[in-house]
């Protein structure tokens, strides 16, 4: 199957490269690739090298693989990621998740840069992810089953793994704050979302916004991996304030909360560490 060759021809080139086997798996969202600095002994692959990765377009996303270590535990950070609104397939946006499956990832944390709906959240704040809804109207498994990496009807139930979540707020009371927790809402995008829209998401159950991340979860859910989000509230999504949205307003603020952002997913993966 030619999806299969190019996450063999992937994996196989990066391999060639480093010999580190990571644990941990990190794809960093808009804004947040400043975390590699946490990254020791690094080795850096950008995208554009490695077979079937794709050049990022969208600023705040480096389009880098790093591979090394945090606090002594093996991890592959993507630093960017790109978007189905770029005008990639889906199975092309889950390539790098495969990857790292491939590479020995069996943990992944999904980051993300989003809009607030949960009017308790103000710009700046940290949410884990606790559930997920697809509101893209679309799947990375629908076609043939690949079935070397998991079953036709994979269970969702637990798409954020409930020991992850507990570590997340483990690691947050170290850093001595409190992470609230909450329902991403997956769109399409590119367009930021409607008054209307963000109405019917908030009805829906909704507490966060953005254009990425559950296509990954799924797709790491199928592999079997243990998966955790988390989200920078970067803007309250339309209609819960006066201001027009921005990209450059997203990332600004992104930047503004790098620091707790860097030292809580630093402690996440020391107490990953700690169980193995």
């Amino acid at each position: 199957m030619e999806i299969i060759e190019k996450i063999q021809n992937a994996t196989e080139y990066i391999q060639s490269i480093t010999k580190t086997k990571p644990t941990v798996g990190i794809i960093l969202g808009s804004g947040l690739g400043v975390y590699v600095d946490q990254i020791e002994d690094k080795t850096i692959i950008p995208y554009e090298d490695i077979p079937g990765f794709h050049k990022t377009t969208v600023e705040g996303h480096q389009g880098r693989l790093i591979i090394g270590k945090v606090k002594g535990l093996d991890v592959a950070v993507l630093q960017g990621r790109y978007h189905v609104y770029e005008g990639h397939e889906l199975d092309e946006v889950v390539l790098p998740t495969r990857v790292l499956s491939l590479l020995g990832c069996e943990y992944l944390i999904l980051t993300n840069a989003s809009g607030g709906i949960n009017t308790d959240y103000v710009p700046g704040d940290l949410v884990y992810i606790k559930d997920h809804i697809n509101m893209t109207g679309r799947n990375p498994l629908i076609g043939p089953n690949i079935s070397e990496f998991g079953p036709r009807f994979p269970d969702m139930t637990q798409a954020y793994d409930l020991e992850l979540i507990d570590l997340i707020k483990s690691s947050a009371k170290v850093l001595d704050f409190e992470i609230k927790g909450g329902v991403y809402c997956a769109l399409l995008g590119p367009t930021y979302e409607t008054p209307a829209e963000i109405n019917m998401l908030r009805i829906l159950g909704g507490d966060l916004v953005g254009m990425s991340t559950v296509p990954e979860s799924i797709a790491a859910n199928h592999l079997g991996m243990r998966v955790a989000g988390i989200s920078c509230i970067t803007n309250l999504a339309a209609g819960a304030g006066n201001e027009k949205l921005s990209h450059e307003d997203v990332k600004d603020v992104a930047r503004i909360a790098m620091n707790k952002f860097s030292n809580l997913l630093t402690q996440l993966v020391s107490e990953i560490g700690q169980k193995l």
